[in-house]
C-alpha cells in the first residue's frame, strides 16, 4: 500500500516538477530579483504617491480577496483510487520501447501496459508516451520556451548597457591636417598661413590651439540616465522573466490540453471499433435469420447498411487519432514522422488540485503565483521609475568628459617637426530645460499616464486570474458530477444489451431489436469518454489559472 501511495503520486509530482523548471535566466543576475517590491514602495514622491497609487485585492471585497500569503490554503489534494474503470476500454497491443520513452513507475493497480499506436498509418521510427514524458519535454531546448529564454538574456544584456553608461569610450587613432590660405587671428587680423599638423594616440582631430575634436576617453551622458535608465531596465528583465514563466506555463497546459484530446481520439477509436465488433455480430445473425427463412431480407440490409456507416465512423476516428498525435508532436516539438504510442490503456479523472479548497481561498492562491501578475507589477515599477526620470532630468546636467594623451607635431610648407608628447583634458556640464519648461511639463504628463496604465494593466490581470480560477473551479465540480452520471449510463445501456441479445440468441426476437442497444452503448460510452477528458481538461486549467502550485502531500496517508 505504501508503495502503491508513492506511485500514484507520482504524476502529480512531475507536473510540479515540469511547471518549477521555468527558464531563470537571471540566475547569474541574483541581485536583480529584488527589483520585485511592492509597488507601494516605489513611489515616494508625495504627487506620485497622490495620483499613482497602487490598487490592492482587499477582503471587503468579494470578488477582489486579499494579496496575504497568509490565507493560502495549504491542504493536500486527494486523488480518486485509480483503479481501471470498467466503462472505458483497454488499449491491447504490443508497443516497441524506445530509449527516450521508458516507462514511469505508475500504480501498479493500474495496467499501463502497452497500446495501440495513435497514428497507426505514420512512418517513422515509434515514440512510446505518457503525460509525465509529454510535458517533461516543455524545457529549454522547446523553440518557444527557447525564444522566451534568449529574450531574457536580452533584457539583462541591456540592463548590463544602462549600467556601463558612464564609463568612458576608448577612441584611439592618428589624424592630419593641411592647410594652405587665409586665417583670422584672435585679433582680427587676415594671415596667409601654410601648415601640417599631425596627432596619434588616445584621440584625433587636433589642430593649432585648439583641443582634441574626438578625445581618446569619451564619457557622455545624461546624469539622469546614468541613474534611472538601470533600475527602468532592470524591472523590464524582471518583466520579461516574469512573461517567460507565463508562456512557459501556458505551453504546459497546451501539452496537457494536447495529450487529452490524443486519449480523447484513440478511446473514441476504440469505442467505435468496440460498435464494429458488436454490429458485424447482429449482421451476421440478421443474415442467418434470413437464410434460414426466420427473418426480413430487408433486416439483413439494413444491418449490413449500419456496418457501412459504423466502417465510415471507423476510418473518421482514426484520421482524428493521427491529427490529435501530429498536434501532439507539434506541442512537445517532436519530429512528425515518428509515431506516437500511448502507454496508458485507459483514461481515469485525475485530481490536481484539492477539492475542498473554496473559491476565495483558490484566487487568493493564483494572484500569490501567476507569473503574469508580477510581471504586470514589474511594469508598473518601471513606468514610476521613467516618471521619476523625466521629473529629475532637468535639475541634473549632462556631462561630457574627455581625455586624450598621445602625440603632437607639425611644421609649415609640408614639414612635420617639434613632435612631442600632448595630453587634452576636457569637462563640459549644460543643463537642458525643454521646450521652455513646456516639453518638461508634457514629457511629465506622459510619463504619468504610462504608470496610470501600468496600474490599470495590474487591475485586469488581477480580475482576468480571478475569472480563470472560478471557471475553472466550476467546470471542476459540475463535470465530476457528470462522471457519475454516464457511469450509471453506461451501467444501463449494457444490461440493455446483454438482455436483448441473450433473447436474440435463444431465439426470443430478432437481431435488429438489439441495434437500438448497441448505439445506445456507443452513446454512454461516448458520453463518459466525454465527461471523464473535460473533467481533466478542467483540472489542468485550474491547476495553470493557479499558477502551477505544487502542493505538498505526506505519501503515508495513502
Amino acid at each position: 500500500m505504501r508503495k502503491a501511495a508513492l506511485d500514484k503520486w507520482f504524476l502529480i509530482g512531475l507536473i510540479g516538477a515540469a511547471g518549477c523548471a521555468k527558464p531563470h535566466v537571471a540566475a547569474w543576475h541574483q541581485d536583480e530579483r529584488q527589483v520585485t517590491a511592492p509597488i507601494e514602495s516605489l513611489a515616494t514622491d508625495e504627487r506620485l504617491d497622490a495620483q499613482v497609487h497602487p490598487v490592492r485585492y482587499t477582503p471587503s471585497s468579494p470578488d477582489r480577496p486579499s494579496l496575504d500569503e497568509s490565507t493560502v490554503a495549504t491542504t493536500t489534494p486527494k486523488v480518486d483510487e485509480p483503479a481501471t474503470p470498467p466503462h472505458l476500454l483497454p488499449i491491447q497491443a504490443e508497443v516497441p520501447m524506445v530509449e527516450e520513452a521508458t516507462p514511469q513507475p505508475f500504480d501498479s493497480e493500474l495496467d499501463f501496459g502497452p497500446t495501440v499506436p495513435g497514428a497507426g498509418t505514420i512512418p517513422g521510427e515509434p515514440f512510446a508516451i505518457n503525460l509525465p514524458t509529454a510535458m517533461a519535454h516543455v524545457s529549454g531546448g522547446h523553440p518557444i520556451v527557447g525564444t522566451t529564454q534568449w529574450q531574457v538574456r536580452e533584457a539583462y544584456a541591456r540592463l548590463a548597457q544602462a549600467r556601463v553608461l558612464w564609463l568612458p569610450t576608448i577612441q584611439p587613432g592618428f589624424s592630419f591636417n593641411v592647410h594652405d590660405g587665409n586665417l583670422q587671428t584672435s585679433e582680427g587680423e587676415i594671415i596667409d598661413v601654410n601648415r601640417d599638423a599631425f596627432q596619434a594616440g588616445l584621440g584625433s582631430g587636433a589642430t593649432g590651439a585648439g583641443t582634441t575634436t574626438f578625445p581618446g576617453l569619451l564619457s557622455e551622458f545624461h546624469v539622469a540616465d546614468a541613474i534611472f535608465l538601470p533600475r527602468i531596465a532592470a524591472r523590464n528583465a524582471c518583466a520579461l522573466e516574469h512573461g517567460a514563466d507565463a508562456t512557459v506555463n501556458e505551453h504546459l497546459l497546451g501539452v496537457a490540453l494536447a495529450y487529452l484530446q490524443l486519449q480523447r481520439a484513440e478511446q473514441d477509436r476504440r469505442i467505435v471499433e468496440e460498435t464494429h465488433d458488436h454490429t458485424a455480430t447482429l449482421s451476421k445473425l440478421t443474415h442467418d435469420f434470413a437464410a434460414a427463412g426466420q427473418g426480413l431480407r430487408a433486416d439483413a440490409d439494413r444491418l449490413q447498411t449500419e456496418l457501412t456507416l459504423v466502417k465510415s465512423r471507423l476510418v473518421g476516428a482514426s484520421e482524428q487519432t493521427e491529427v490529435a498525435a501530429a498536434d501532439l508532436a507539434e506541442a512537445i516539438s517532436l519530429d512528425n514522422n515518428r509515431r506516437l504510442l500511448l502507454m496508458e490503456p485507459t483514461i481515469v479523472p485525475l485530481d490536481l488540485v484539492p477539492g475542498e479548497l473554496d473559491e476565495a481561498s483558490l484566487i487568493s492562491e493564483g494572484l500569490s503565483n501567476r507569473p503574469e501578475l508580477k510581471e504586470s507589477q514589474a511594469l508598473v515599477a518601471a513606468a514610476c521609475e521613467e516618471f521619476r526620470r523625466q521629473k529629475a532630468a532637468p535639475f541634473v546636467p549632462s556631462l561630457l568628459l574627455g581625455f586624450s594623451p598621445g602625440v603632437f607635431g607639425g611644421g609649415r610648407s609640408g614639414t612635420l617637426a617639434n613632435i612631442d608628447n600632448r595630453a587634452d583634458f576636457d569637462a563640459v556640464a549644460f543643463w537642458q530645460v525643454r521646450q521652455l519648461g513646456l516639453g518638461e511639463k508634457f514629457a511629465r504628463r506622459e510619463s504619468k499616464a504610462r504608470v496610470q496604465q501600468a496600474r490599470y494593466e495590474v487591475v485586469g490581470v488581477m480580475d482576468q486570474v480571478a475569472r480563470q480560477i472560478r471557471t475553472a473551479r466550476t467546470q471542476v465540480v459540475h463535470r465530476k458530477r457528470q462522471i457519475e452520471i454516464t457511469k450509471q449510463a453506461i451501467t444501463s445501456a449494457e444490461a440493455s444489451f446483454e438482455r436483448n441479445l441473450a433473447r436474440i440468441r435463444d431465439g426470443q426476437g430478432l437481431p435488429l431489436e438489439v441495434l437500438q442497444s448497441v448505439q445506445a452503448l456507443e452513446s454512454a460510452r461516448r458520453a463518459y469518454l466525454n465527461a471523464v477528458i473535460d473533467y481533466n481538461r478542467a483540472q489542468f486549467t485550474l491547476q495553470w489559472a493557479l499558477g502551477w502550485p505544487v502542493h505538498h502531500v505526506n505519501p503515508g496517508e495513502g
